[in-house]
């Protein structure tokens, strides 16, 4: 099946579905596909253009989703193949695209592939991760770390070699300087793709390629280091990961990845997890001459909204200063909250009014969006005890960091049992203050925060300025953000207060919007 190629996604509005959360309709306590079929009515009312689905594929869910065992596969726990067709087919009648999340960069290690290929070291998949002999002592082949704590190398007794993990060890990495692998991830691409998927997530999309020499990173200076990537507590962030990531190689395989979605009209955004070069890597990934299209990813993630730093005016400013510097052909995707981080409500502590001030002007800055579910109700952090967390992240590096349990908690819906999420003992808890945020309780209540997430989007989809318009004359006065976006002769100016004290003419939180 192949669409008509179309850039629905620039300036698009994605809005990110944690399936475990979403909804239940088994009585297990974990969201599913039908669960998301059931929603999707309410998705569309808000009037975004597609859906991201975070990972659905079979796994043994070590690391919820982001640990596959098979990517043809959907885990029993989320349904079957029958139900996944009938999401797609359903999500095309409401106008809505679909977007899935591929883990490429690594595996389960209960996945076939690795199966054979920690076997032996002669075997057809022997090469197909990232294998490498110890040092003469028996020590790790270098000093990579993994992101989830420790060395990012694991000791295989069948082979005698150590095999890279990048996050969990129940996670190995694909070895992409194999083209068997990259054959077989272009592979698992295209079978999505004729399921009708119009697009990719690409998670952690600069970890593909490794340094073939496994030279050591060097050291990062403290004053350099950045918690975007890790929290802080952890000394992954001690090194320039120079060599353990975002290698040049990778671009080759990226432009494979896209000439591969373009009959199809597909669309790819990358996440790509990097805190000292991430607005190089933003160009280099989806940099395209004007008016042209990028030979790589559509667009990426960029973590500058995503941290843990109050986002003021000048803030707003210094980011697109840097991006116009760095980045000047690119084509950002950006979110203020998603599955891993502290949502943005509670993160900058915002009142409603303040969430929807941030929710306007994300709706007018250039690029394109992303809404994880429960932003548009203004959610806020869960607060979970130890023994309800599930993320290992968290366990291992508590309570410094409390890990991404927090966000993950079920989507509430109504007064009902468990927010109307389940009838069952959800796998985290529902929080009691998000029940005085439902979408039933919301939509009677004009000023609330969901009827302003609905309008904000309505404003953007309304504007071609705001969809794909250049942007210029952007400054902070005081606490005042302002900037001007031009499209096709018409032109939006934005002036934003975004603070809790009035600020000239303005309001507290006060969003002007004027037009010619």
């Amino acid at each position: 099946m192949t669409q008509t190629a179309t850039n629905w996604w620039k300036g698009g509005v994605i809005y990110q579905i944690y399936p475990r959360s979403f909804q239940d309709t088994t009585g297990d306590g974990i969201g599913d596909l039908a669960g998301i079929t059931q929603r999707l009515p309410y998705v569309a009312s808000l009037g975004v253009d597609a859906i991201w689905i975070s990972p659905f594929f079979t796994s043994p869910m070590k690391d919820f989703g982001y640990d596959v065992s098979d990517y043809r596969g959907i885990d029993p726990l989320f349904g079957a193949m029958d139900d996944f067709d009938r999401l797609v087919a359903r999500a095309h009648e409401l106008g809505l695209k679909v977007v899935i999340d591929l883990v490429l960069s690594h595996s389960s290690d209960q996945h076939p592939w690795f199966a054979e290929s920690r076997a032996s070291r002669d075997n057809d998949k022997a090469d197909w991760y990232v294998w490498a002999d110890p040092k003469p002592d028996g020590t790790v082949p270098n000093n990579w770390l993994s992101i989830f704590g420790g060395s990012a190398w694991q000791w295989d007794a069948r082979r005698e070699q150590y095999y890279l993990h990048n996050f969990l060890a129940s996670q190995p990495d694909l070895n992409f300087h194999n083209p068997d692998v990259q054959e077989a991830i272009l592979d698992v691409a295209r079978f999505w793709l004729e399921k009708g998927v119009d697009g990719f997530r690409l998670d952690t999309v600069n970890f593909y390629v490794h340094d073939k020499q496994l030279r050591d990173n060097p050291p990062l200076p403290p004053e350099q280091r950045k918690s975007d990537t890790a929290p802080a507590v952890n000394p992954y962030n001690h090194q320039s990961h120079r060599f353990d990531k975002s290698q040049p190689e990778n671009l080759a395989f990226l432009e494979r990845f896209n000439a591969l979605l373009a009959p199809y009209g597909a669309a790819s955004v990358g996440e790509i997890g990097d805190s000292e070069r991430a607005l190089e890597l933003l160009e280099e990934y989806t940099g395209a001459p004007e008016g042209g299209d990028s030979k790589r990813l559509q667009m990426s993630y960029v973590f500058d909204f995503l941290s843990g730093d109050d986002l003021k005016a000048q803030r707003v400013v210094d980011v697109f200063a840097d991006l116009d510097r760095v980045a000047p052909n690119s084509w950002p995707c950006w979110a203020m909250s998603n599955h891993d981080v502290v949502r943005h409500a509670s993160r900058w502590n915002l009142s409603d009014e303040a969430i929807k001030a941030y929710c306007t002007v994300m709706m007018c800055l250039r690029g394109s969006v992303c809404l994880y579910q429960g932003e548009e109700l203004g959610l806020p952090e869960a607060e979970l005890q130890f023994e309800d967390l599930q993320d290992p992240y968290g366990i291992e590096f508590w309570p410094e960091f409390k890990g991404r349990d927090g966000c993950r908690t079920p989507m509430v819906w109504d007064l009902g049992v468990n927010g109307g999420f389940s009838t069952a003992k959800p796998w985290l808890p529902v929080p009691h203050e998000h029940l005085l945020r439902t979408p039933a309780s919301q939509e009677e209540d004009e000023n609330s925060v969901l009827h302003h997430y609905r309008k904000a989007i309505a404003l953007r989809d309304r504007h071609a300025a705001l969809k794909h318009g250049r942007q210029f004359d952007m400054r902070a006065d005081g606490p005042v953000l302002s900037f001007t976006r031009e499209a096709e002769g018409k032109s939006v100016h934005l002036r934003a207060n975004l603070s809790d004290a009035a600020a000239g003419d303005l309001q507290p939180w006060q969003v002007e919007l004027t037009y010619s």
